[in-house]
């Protein structure tokens, strides 16, 4: 599994705004996307203007036929207009239990 954590500042006056259409794009692809299997919206605790998606993807194919598909592009169409980022954080695939580092 492919999966990756990035990190957005938002603008205090639109904190609601960045949550309504993160869910929104994390809702869309997981019911349209095959390849999508979790998309997670996280508020940092110390700072109130911070948030993490925390995304997961059967495979770095499927992550890019994400970052292709129409979800990704309205996403930072809106979120752009109020939100730094995405700062990556972490990415790469899940090591499975038994095999080699």
């Amino acid at each position: 599994m492919y999966q990756f954590l990035v990190s957005f500042t938002v603008q205090p006056g639109h904190r609601d705004d960045f949550v309504r259409v993160a869910r929104k794009t994390g809702a869309d692809s997981l019911a349209n996307e095959p390849g999508s299997l979790r998309f997670e919206v996280i508020a940092d605790e110390d700072d109130p203007n911070v948030f993490y998606l925390n995304e997961v993807y059967a495979d770095v194919a499927a992550f890019n036929a994400h970052a292709q598909g129409p979800y990704f592009g309205a996403f930072f169409a809106e979120a752009t207009t109020f939100a730094e980022g995405p700062v990556w954080l972490m990415k790469g695939d899940l090591v499975e239990t038994g095999a080699a580092a």
